[in-house]
């Protein structure tokens, strides 16, 4: 390759290119393991890995009968490949046709958020109008790991049912919080730190304490639901809003557990109430 060659494969834009070139091969790949998480084409990926280590193992060692079998495993492993994975195959290229593989629209965010409300929403009133009484932590930037650690960890899905059933009177997991981090509750029956401030009205009891105890220590959002008269009180920041109705309990858990850009700043004044005694 003469100097110039040389010079030109160095200027800017093909540099550019070749990076441009290189986050975008990065960019699909995690976009197909993406698409692919959660299902059996999982498996698949981690044994077409341990088939390539063994063939540069018996490549190394000069196993040959070995490593002839390996060679036609991997010489006809991709026509079985695209037998076995036809579902997964056949979806992500109706994605691609909709335009759904390389991008999460911000459409497609609201429904999870929107459906991650009305799942707290709908357990919140349920159980406010039979007084079962409750207690939900939601994590937000700092981490509640040291009193996820305290529970029965879950990791499961969020719906209404589950909820409403964990806090069912008598049994295992009703007693003490559920704690959520991101879209999942990490656990159940966690132990949450008692505030020890003599401005708490003597009225309210131990689930009231716990979360004006985590809201002093952390910036999560914690959900009381009082076994003795159904209200529904909200903490954040150390301060307490309570006798919420549905409507308004709705409208506070939107604007703090998903603020917008604009509602940041509004949102840090709109929970600086007294703590109603």
């Amino acid at each position: 390759m003469s100097f110039m060659e040389q010079f030109t494969d160095l200027m800017p834009v093909n540099v550019i290119v070749n990076i441009l070139d290189v986050l975008f091969v990065w960019f699909v790949i995690y976009k197909v393991i993406t698409l692919i998480k959660g299902t059996k084409a999982v498996q698949l990926l981690k044994g077409i890995f341990v088939i390539v280590i063994a063939r540069v193992v018996t490549d190394f060692f000069g196993l040959n009968t070995l490593d002839w079998l390996l060679d036609r495993v991997i010489e006809f492993g991709f026509l079985a490949i695209i037998i076995i994975f036809q579902p997964e195959i056949r979806r992500a290229l109706e994605q691609i046709g909709r335009g759904k593989l390389f991008s999460r629209s911000t459409m497609q965010l609201e429904e999870e958020q929107g459906r991650l409300i009305t799942a707290m929403t709908k357990s919140i009133s349920y159980m406010a109008k039979r007084r079962i009484g409750a207690l939900i932590s939601i994590e937000r930037e700092t981490g509640l790991t040291d009193y996820i650690e305290t529970g029965i960890p879950l990791n499961s899905y969020i719906t209404s049912e589950l909820l409403i059933n964990i806090f069912i009177p008598n049994t295992p997991l009703h007693d003490g919080a559920v704690i959520i981090k991101k879209d999942t509750i990490a656990s159940a029956a966690s132990y949450l730190p008692l505030s020890e401030s003599p401005f708490i009205s003597k009225e309210l009891g131990t689930r009231h304490r716990a979360a004006i105890g985590l809201s002093e220590v952390t910036d999560a959002i914690t959900i009381v639901v009082s076994e003795e008269t159904g209200a529904i009180s909200l903490t954040s920041n150390g301060d307490l809003r309570r006798d919420l109705s549905i409507a308004e309990f709705e409208s506070h858990l939107t604007r703090l557990w998903f603020p917008k850009e604009e509602q940041v700043t509004s949102s840090k004044w709109l929970w600086r109430g007294k703590q109603n005694g």
